[in-house]
């Protein structure tokens, strides 16, 4: 079989040189010969339609650790790697309307008008379960999970200060229960993240070390504003699928974004609990804000990963589309993460968006 340049393959694939020797480095499409003198790369015809499989999914946006996966499945199990395609694109669109969803907001907001229609949609509100567990392996909780009919948060501690410093960030967040206008919720969330600095730095400086992550959301109305720094995670299940609302802020979740390592492979990783971001008071600490619609139906989940760590995705979601009011899923997630081994403290909020008793 005549093999093609690196040059020719890369007109026919409609793949640039430098992105075919990038994908030869992470081994999503390896040459079919090197020259051992020039380093020249030379494909097989044939390979040109996994190298145009792998631009699709770039121009899709998915990361290179997933197109991997996908491309793998595809030989073999095509039905399998349209099924990961969809798992992708749901999230995409979760993640997109969100986006729409604060971008509407802000133009709103900014242009002087209502951020919502009175009397177009139902009146919503929320019912909610907190919870945190010390675990099977852990001498003392350093989760704090609360919930009340305006804030939901959970904070997962580090170092010797951990438990003072979850409970403090809730605690900050707490004088935000107090009703607010609509166009100042994501900024009063943030500032009350940065405005904890003092007592986690105090905090620190007694216990070096010392620090917290954050998850939180603040309910207003019919939407739900979201703040998050750390692991600690969110998810939105919605008509039955489970999205992950959140960004986890560690170096696994950093190289799994670049493509170099898979997901199998972070399941494992070394540096799994090592942060990029958390509180610690001794750095700004710049928190990821975002705007959600809540829809009659919605449940949120909120938690610490003591429960994502040893829980996986699939049982989340089948647990929290099964299990009945907010306290009965709080307590059997709970549960799970200790029948795994309960290696971690675990945080869990679970609340339901409802319709709102009229009168």
């Amino acid at each position: 079989m005549e093999l093609l340049t690196i040059g020719a393959f890369a007109q026919a694939s409609r793949l640039s040189p430098k992105a075919l020797r990038l994908y030869d480095s992470l081994g999503l499409l390896t040459p079919a010969h090197v020259d051992e003198v020039s380093g020249y790369r030379f494909y097989r015809p044939d390979q040109l339609e996994r190298a145009r499989l792998v631009a699709w999914l770039r121009r899709l946006g998915m990361p290179l650790a997933r197109i991997g996966a996908v491309c793998d499945l595809a030989a073999d199990a095509p039905d399998q790697a349209a099924g990961q395609i969809a798992a992708y694109w749901a999230e995409t669109e979760a993640e997109l309307t969100s986006r729409r969803a604060l971008a509407a907001h802000l133009i709103s907001y900014l242009s002087g008008e209502e951020t919502t229609m009175p009397g177009t949609h139902p009146a919503l509100a929320i019912r909610y379960a907190a919870r945190s567990d010390i675990g099977r392996r852990r001498g003392r909780n350093q989760d704090t999970a609360y919930a009340s009919r305006r804030l939901l948060a959970v904070a997962d501690g580090m170092g010797a200060g951990g438990e003072a410093a979850s409970a403090a960030i809730i605690e900050a967040l707490k004088p935000l229960e107090a009703a607010l206008p609509a166009g100042d919720l994501l900024n009063a969330m943030a500032d009350a993240v940065r405005q904890a600095g003092p007592v986690l730095r105090e905090l620190a400086d007694a216990d070096p070390g010392t620090g917290t992550t954050l998850t939180a959301m603040l309910w207003s109305g019919s939407q739900l504003a979201l703040v998050h720094v750390g692991d600690t995670r969110a998810y939105l299940l919605r008509a039955g699928e489970l999205f992950q609302i959140t960004h986890d802020h560690s170096v696994v979740h950093a190289l799994l974004d670049q493509g170099k390592i898979t997901p199998e492979e972070a399941d494992s990783h070394p540096q799994r609990s090592l942060l990029l971001r958390a509180i610690d008071g001794k750095a700004a600490a710049e928190p990821d804000v975002s705007l959600h619609d809540a829809r009659a139906g919605d449940r949120y989940l909120l938690c610490s990963d003591g429960l994502t760590a040893v829980v996986p995705t699939a049982v989340l979601q089948d647990t929290l589309g099964a299990a009945g009011d907010p306290e009965h899923a709080v307590a059997r997630l709970i549960d799970l993460a200790n029948e795994a081994g309960g290696p971690d403290n675990i945080a869990c909020v679970v609340a339901d968006v409802i319709e709102s008793p009229v009168g």
